[in-house]
């Protein structure tokens, strides 16, 4: 049986911008309104505005809230201030990631754990099923929040002109409450596109308003609308890893270079601590295949499931692939073994459907921007 995708609150809008949609992990969401590059080149240079209502919102609350996530998820929460938030895992027994995660504490007892929309059932679940037990409520609160994200050097002109929000003082990585265009938002300095910029929570209902507002005082700075397909290049450029690419079940964090999200020293016992520290011990002595970078010489361009080859022996594979407007190149993540992960190392291409392409081992991210 098919089931229909779900529809954001701006799915009307979208369709009247001519928006050309596409179906994501169960949601028919914007992929281009018009020339993915420019989208891609506006948010670089200018500011893009995204519908991110896929996104799963999963609210923790009670006394023992923090020592359910503690013991659910792989990072220290306990350590997180109110209004800051944390990137982190949830990770299965055997140490598999199911999800990357953004972790909120908007209050002394009140934290909302935000995943990936293809694994925002299964986050859902294992918290549930790890909450037992522990004196927490775990809320679905996915049809609570439309998302809406304002990237790009111009943002916080954008946002500052709609709001009388402190984003000066506002780090990232950190959210407040606020006013937003009239509309009551949780303000977040978070994103995933390498640039400065924001994403805001807020009611369904809110959202047309909200994103035409934006729309208005972004007008003469440059912001136009963005969907995800330069949202994939623009994190793709940044070296930010996707669920399902770089991150899977059959990898630990430290088998994808994220090992440091991993707090062994948290009190208590976590779900998937054994296993993880095995993985631990086992990435020093032997290092698994290091995530890279792979720059193209030529024109043709990679994609995930490719074999890297060097020396006529498979080495590796690609996990994203596409080509990057900010190099002008093809660009590539790829795990590779490690003999071969050191920028710079030659005699390394990529298999695309049985020719050998040249490519350059780069470390990542592929763009940085300028603070």
């Amino acid at each position: 049986m098919s089931t229909a995708p779900r529809l954001t609150a701006l799915d009307a809008l979208h369709r009247s911008l001519g928006a050309t949609m596409t179906d994501f992990a169960g949601w028919d969401m914007p992929l281009r309104y018009a020339s993915e590059r420019d989208e891609h080149i506006a948010v670089r240079t200018k500011a893009g505005l995204f519908d991110l209502s896929h996104m799963g919102e999963i609210t923790v609350t009670g006394p023992a809230a923090v020592d359910l996530l503690n013991f659910a998820l792989v990072g220290n929460i306990g350590t997180v201030s109110v209004g800051r938030a944390r990137y982190t895992m949830i990770c299965a027994e055997d140490g598999g990631i199911l999800d990357d995660l953004i972790v909120y504490r908007l209050a002394e007892t009140e934290y909302m754990v935000v995943a990936n929309a293809g694994n925002a059932q299964i986050v859902l679940d294992a918290l549930t099923a790890r909450g037992e037990g522990f004196d927490a409520e775990v809320r679905d609160d996915r049809d609570a929040y439309a998302l809406l994200a304002v990237q790009g050097p111009e943002s916080p002109a954008i946002l500052a002109a709609v709001t009388d929000a402190d984003l000066d003082g506002l780090k990232y990585y950190a959210g407040l409450p606020g006013t937003v265009a009239g509309v009551p938002a949780l303000i977040a300095r978070t994103g995933y596109t390498g640039e400065d910029g924001f994403e805001l929570f807020v009611a369904p209902g809110h959202a047309e308003q909200l994103w035409r507002a934006l729309t208005e005082a972004g007008a003469s700075r440059g912001l136009i609308p963005c969907g995800l397909s330069c949202r994939d290049t623009l994190r793709l450029e940044a070296g930010m890893p996707l669920y399902g690419h770089e991150l899977t079940t059959g990898l630990t964090p430290f088998d994808a270079g994220l090992g440091r999200v991993v707090k062994f020293e948290k009190e208590g016992d976590f779900v998937g601590r054994k296993a993880l520290e095995a993985a631990a011990g086992r990435a020093e002595t032997a290092p698994p295949r290091k995530l890279v970078g792979l720059v193209a010489e030529g024109r043709r361009v990679p994609r995930a499931g490719f074999p890297v080859v060097a020396g006529g022996q498979v080495i590796g594979e690609v996990t994203s692939g596409a080509p990057s407007p900010t190099l002008g190149k093809p660009v590539a993540m790829a795990y590779v073994d490690a003999a071969h992960a050191t920028p710079g190392t030659e005699g390394v291409a990529v298999d695309i459907r049985g020719s050998h392409e040249p490519y350059e081992v780069v470390a990542l991210p592929f763009y940085k921007r300028r603070k």
